[in-house]
Parts: C-alpha cells; structure tokens; sequence
C-alpha cells in the first residue's frame, strides 16, 4: 500500500499537498513555494524527511510526509507523521491505519511515533486515538525563518 516517494510522483504530490493545506485537516495555509522545498529535499535524499505515496487497487490514494528527529524525552529515533493526506474518493477504508501499520513495519527501530492535528479535525484525532495515540499537553512554538 505505500510506495517510496520518487521523481515521478512529484506533480500528483504537488497536488495532494497543495490539496491538504487548503482543508479542514490544517489550521493554515502555507505558500507553494514550502512545498516545492520539500519535494527537492525529498528527491535530493535528505536524512531527515521521508515520503510514500498510499495506493489503493493500483491507484494514488495519498501521501505520508515523515520528518526523521532523534528525542531524548521519546528514548531515540522520532518519526514525526507531519501530513497524512488520503484524497476523498479514498477515505473511510481504512487506509490510514494501514498506512500506520507499514510504517511502524518501516522503522522497526523507532522509539516513537508522533504526530500533531488540527483540533477540529475530530475524524483523525478518532484514528489516531483507536490506534493508541495520547494527546501531549504541550504548546508549541515556532519562529520562522523563510
């Protein structure tokens, strides 16, 4: 069901991507321009993010987008699921806790799993709860650069 990331899926990823950050899953926007960054750091190879495109019946049905993080606090290596995105002709399949289970099967060695969403996004927080995933009372912070 997931498919390495590689130059040829770099339109349909453009798409999905631009697709997601103007949906309820997100509680902003983002410029284009972040997007195309990430599919040059993904095709030049970068150490610290990861794609895979979901199919279903030999269709694109999606993307998973990883960033790769050493945590102290999570005993070792972190993959942080920064964007699933599964299109709508593809939800309520089970794709996404299949997808889940082929990554954890990806990085065996992983410490932690983590994630973050939007609070209103009620659909996946169920997910990711029947999955076993606990909320962090954590606020973040961030300081932009580009």
């Amino acid at each position: 069901m997931l498919r390495p990331f590689s130059a040829a899926d770099r339109a349909a990823y453009l798409q999905m991507a631009h697709d997601f950050y103007r949906s309820e899953a997100v509680d902003h926007t983002i410029p284009d321009s972040h997007l195309e960054r990430t599919v040059d750091a993904l095709l030049d190879g970068s150490p610290f993010a990861a794609a895979y495109l979901l199919e279903s019946d030999g269709k694109t049905a999606g993307y998973v987008l990883l960033a790769l993080t050493w945590s102290q606090e999570g005993g070792g290596l972190t993959v942080w699921v920064d964007e699933l995105y599964v299109l709508p002709e593809f939800r309520g399949r089970g794709l996404g806790s299949a997808c889940f289970r082929e990554l954890r099967a990806l990085y065996p060695t992983a410490a932690r799993f983590r994630l973050e969403l939007a609070p209103d996004n009620l659909r996946a927080r169920a997910l990711y709860e029947r999955m076993g995933y606990e909320s962090l009372d954590y606020r973040q912070m961030v300081q932009d650069f580009s």
